[in-house]
């Protein structure tokens, strides 16, 4: 494959990376609305720890762990921020 080719197969990927963050950002939505129902604290850090741990369990490289979770506090970041903005159901 020439760079092109892998060009095109990176937009692929990326296709489906945004699918999978909307479907992603869906899923944390609802459970925002739930912890606003519930008052319950939208930073939950033993949460995110889990969810750290099991993308490292699930991690089959080439990125090494260090910078998987360099990723996923982004994401974590980003998902607060949307429980946060999520309005009550």
């Amino acid at each position: 494959m020439d760079i092109a080719d892998w060009r095109k197969k990176i937009d692929g990927l990326d296709e489906q990376i945004v699918s999978l963050l909307s479907e992603r950002a869906k899923a944390a939505t609802e459970i925002g609305a739930i912890k606003q129902r519930t008052n319950a604290s939208i930073y939950e850090p033993d949460r995110e720890q889990a969810v750290y741990s099991h993308v490292k369990q699930s991690n089959p490289g080439p990125l090494t762990e260090a910078e998987l979770i360099v990723i996923y506090e982004r994401i974590m970041d980003v998902m607060r921020s949307l429980q946060r903005r999520t309005p009550q159901s």
